[in-house]
């Protein structure tokens, strides 16, 4: 009888090598965009202005609540606020076409920086009344619907096609960190000070992004042909949008994602009336969320090739089904360990089709194409918080989330063939 080699220990430790170098080689490559300075100081006011944004979120809910006691309020102010993102910011990537993105963002900037100072002051003197603050919300959004497509384009001018899933992924690290620290923030403000510190914070949390803009040096966006009517380069950046199959199922599926991350209209009903939780409860569950998207998005951005329609698909789907078991949890810990998973899940997705987009559109219309993005996630979010919100009155949170995984998954399978078929992988840098 012949022996068999008995080097299984060896090869366990070579596997166990390899796979430690191939964690740590991901890690590496996550963190790749930081590498350059310029970037790594945009990263940084980045965090400071995400925070700043949460921040003044709690705060103006908080105000809205203590001037009428009515939640109707609250949602005429976040339709004021979103509407303008929904129908303004595909128009606007014309701007960011035509335009050099660094003195876009100048101006957003100074601009959001004034709207934080003059709530601030409004709230400060008592002089803020309810119609001043959807005025300010409507200004907000506009602002906002430029300057979502500016930064969004912005930071592959800074980085480069071969570091943006690095730095997109690690884009949503921020955001994932800012739902953590923004509410905190804002919450011992509002106790210590009131509403108008949360303002006067937001405001400052800008100081740093403008001076870093201030001081960059970014070759300019090459701006559209003078030739070129507004109308038509409008018409021609969503044109091709839609025409082109991966970014059109991409665009799909980003809008059905909207309530997937607008955890502040189904999970408080969620934790409230199917899991009966305190107070504590709620937040608890967006913690872990937020918990579980972090490795996530070091995830999406640790990819050392850019991702193709194939992962995009395969992490839709997974995103579907990771919706399931947090409608059907039975009590809190299913529910904190399936919104973790779902955290996980999402904001690699989300982070995959993202770069994909950027890099799959052709640089002279990248900023329309990125502006329909906008308008999709987190614009239309608008339009699936009224359809989930009634499906949940009608037939319970339970079934509202279902309807969402329904919807997500029925979105992934329409853009199924267009993320497998050929073409389904960005352009390679000419």
């Amino acid at each position: 009888m012949t022996q068999t080699p008995t080097q299984a220990p060896d090869d366990l430790a070579t596997a166990s090598t390899s796979g430690f170098r191939a964690g740590v080689d991901r890690t590496r490559a996550a963190f790749s965009s930081l590498r350059d300075p310029r970037y790594r100081w945009w990263f940084l006011g980045q965090v400071l202005s995400s925070s700043g944004h949460v921040t003044q979120a709690a705060g103006l809910a908080w105000l809205v609540l203590s001037m009428t006691g009515r939640a109707v309020d609250l949602a005429l102010v976040t339709t004021a606020a979103m509407l303008p993102i929904l129908l303004g910011s595909a128009p606007a990537g014309m701007l960011v076409d035509r335009f050099d993105r660094r003195r876009l963002l100048l101006v957003t900037q100074v601009l959001l920086l004034s709207i934080g100072l003059l709530l601030a002051a409004l709230t400060a003197t008592g002089a803020i009344t309810l119609w001043m603050v959807l005025v300010i919300a409507f200004v907000s959004g506009v602002v906002a619907a430029v300057d979502g497509p500016a930064r969004q384009v912005f930071v592959l001018d800074l980085v480069g096609r071969q570091r943006l899933a690095s730095a997109v992924g690690l884009y949503e690290v921020v955001m994932n960190a800012a739902r953590v620290v923004g509410p905190s923030v804002g919450g011992l403000l509002l106790a210590l000070v009131g509403p108008a510190a949360c303002f006067a914070f937001n405001a400052c949390t800008y100081l740093l992004p403008l001076g870093v803009l201030i001081t960059l040096r970014v070759r300019p966006a090459t701006p559209a042909s003078p030739s070129d009517a507004p109308a038509v380069s409008f018409r021609d950046g969503l044109a091709f949008a839609f025409r082109h199959p991966v970014i059109r199922a991409c665009l799909l599926l980003a809008a059905a994602s909207t309530m997937i991350f607008n955890q502040g209209i189904l999970v408080p009903v969620l934790a409230t009336e199917a899991l009966d939780l305190p107070p504590q409860g709620f937040g608890a569950l967006m913690a872990a969320f937020g918990l579980g998207a972090l490795p996530g998005a070091i995830a999406a951005a640790g990819g050392r090739a850019a991702p193709t329609g194939r992962i995009v698909l395969v992490l839709a789907f997974g995103t579907g089904l990771a919706i399931v078991p947090l409608a059907l949890a039975p009590g809190f810990v299913v529910a904190a360990v399936a919104a973790a998973l779902l955290g996980f899940v999402s904001i690699w997705f989300v982070a995959a089709a993202n770069t994909l987009v950027q890099l799959t559109s052709p640089p002279h219309l990248r900023g329309r194409v990125m502006g329909a993005w906008t308008a999709a996630l987190p614009g239309s979010g608008l339009v699936t918080a009224v359809a989930l919100g009634a499906v949940a009155d009608t037939w319970g949170i339970r079934a509202a989330y279902l309807v969402l995984a329904g919807a997500f998954l029925a979105a992934a399978l329409v853009g199924a063939p267009a993320l497998l078929g050929r073409g389904s992988a960005p352009p390679a840098p000419h």
